[in-house]
């Protein structure tokens, strides 16, 4: 078993930063965060090695628009939650695993592919047949306005934030669907599974050169391909209660709703789906009782939007492709590969 290890400020302030600039060398980090490069280095080798925290590469703003999330619904038979989630947390295209508390859902999944064809192979031609489901409810996002990455700790204080710089900077705008090879493709399992790797470690492992993979590998976030994400523990995050919240609303406020709900801090996911509700939200609250308090504020700030259903996750087994433990503790990859 492994050792309790305790979070400092400064490993939080690394984490922090790492969520605003995760590719970030320690050089350009140490002085936002207060330390030297070789503390920040030790520190985050202590942190990674753990399964405290870790940088990884997940899809970007250009993936809802030209690919498929889904987000399903997996009823099953008692008893049968655990050994299920196991078998589908091996799926390339299973990229989240939520035990969840719902009586009508045992398993919360985030599904990605590259298009609707291949959802619904997987959907019925794999998921519907595994043992144990009685039953799928698939809900495909008809977009997607906050995604995890967005998800802050709040750690640094405004002067360290105003060092760090504004995140993001260079995108171009959103174009046609770019066309992957097989090097790209290398990069993104390479990257998926260690987004800090450097260039001269992706060149090794891909056999191209150090400077074709710089210039691919600033193509794929350059266009929204990708993005990359610094995540973490339950407890360095402050075991925050993760409830999703489907409700219903008209048309023509679904845009307004969706800028409300992308607009709280604890936020984790905002997005327009397919059937009779067609909002979903992922919030990270501080606890249990904060459930009831959030959905009335919702209702207050919000009247045009009736909350049909409110998920809350018991435990998360894989997210975005990370395996994790009872304590949210990365404990290995399964990498996805929707791309």
């Amino acid at each position: 078993m492994r050792e309790s290890v305790i979070a400092s400020e400064l490993d939080l302030a690394l984490v922090h930063a790492l969520q605003l600039r995760p590719r970030a060398s320690w050089a350009e980090l140490a002085q936002p965060v207060g330390a030297g490069p070789g503390t920040l280095a030790r520190r985050w080798e202590r942190l990674s090695g753990d399964g405290l925290a870790w940088v990884y590469a997940a899809p970007g703003r250009e993936f809802p628009r030209t690919r498929c999330t889904a987000f399903v619904r997996v009823r099953c038979r008692p008893g049968a939650r655990q050994r299920l989630a196991a078998l589908l947390s091996e799926c390339t295209e299973v990229a989240t695993v939520e035990l969840t508390a719902s009586r009508d859902a045992g398993l919360l999944l985030d599904v990605l592919t590259p298009g609707l064809p291949a959802l619904t192979r997987f959907v019925t031609g794999r998921l519907e047949a595994m043992p144990g489901v009685t039953d799928v409810d698939c809900l495909v996002a008809t977009s997607l306005s906050v995604e995890g990455s967005r998800w802050r700790l709040r750690s640094l204080g405004p002067a360290q934030l105003a060092e760090l710089g504004r995140p993001g900077s260079g995108q171009r705008a959103p174009g046609a669907a770019v066309a992957l090879d097989a090097l790209d493709h290398a990069l993104l399992d390479a990257l998926v599974c260690d987004g800090r790797l450097g260039f001269a470690a992706l060149a090794a492992r891909t056999g191209a050169s150090a400077a074709t993979v710089r210039r691919r590998v600033s193509r794929l976030t350059g266009t929204g391909v990708i993005t990359f994400r610094c995540d973490m523990a339950d407890g360095l995050a402050g075991a925050p209660v993760p409830v999703t919240f489907l409700g219903r609303a008209p048309a023509r406020d679904v845009s307004g709703i969706h800028r409300t709900l992308a607009a709280l801090p604890e936020c984790r996911v905002v997005a327009a789906v397919s059937g009779p509700d067609n909002i979903l939200a992922t919030l990270w609250l501080p606890d249990l009782g904060d459930v009831q308090r959030r959905e009335t504020a919702l209702g207050a700030r919000l009247p045009s939007l009736t909350v049909t259903d409110r998920i809350v996750g018991l435990r998360t087994v894989k997210r975005m492709g990370h395996l994790l433990d009872a304590d949210g503790r990365r404990t290995g990859v399964r990498p996805i590969r929707p791309w």
